[in-house]
């Protein structure tokens, strides 16, 4: 199983590659979403990373290819940081089991 990734900038391209990771980069809708399809059409790729500023940039399209068995769609945090605020597993806990941490 591979992981592919799709970012909007060449650090976090940069990194992952160093990692072993292969990946893209994509600066438009057209361009993100050609490739997305493109990824979700190879089997050999069980995780398809992109970053969360697509997720805010383009939130009814990533929700699409979440909802697609594979790969697996992860949104990771891209060299600014996460746009999330600093205890959002804490309240995301809180929320889901409905007893405050």
């Amino acid at each position: 199983m591979k992981m592919y990734v799709i970012c909007d900038n060449n650090d976090t391209l940069t990194g992952l590659r160093l990692a072993g990771v292969e990946g893209e980069k994509a600066n438009t809708k057209e361009a993100f979403e050609e490739a997305a399809r493109r990824i979700l059409k190879d089997k050999s790729i069980g995780i398809l990373m992109i970053t969360e500023s697509y997720g805010k940039k383009y939130p009814e399209l990533v929700n699409e290819l979440k909802m697609n068995n594979e790969p697996l769609v992860i949104e990771i945090p891209d060299r600014h940081g996460t746009g999330r605020k600093p205890n959002f597993i804490t309240a995301y806990i809180n929320e889901a089991i409905g007893v405050k941490l």
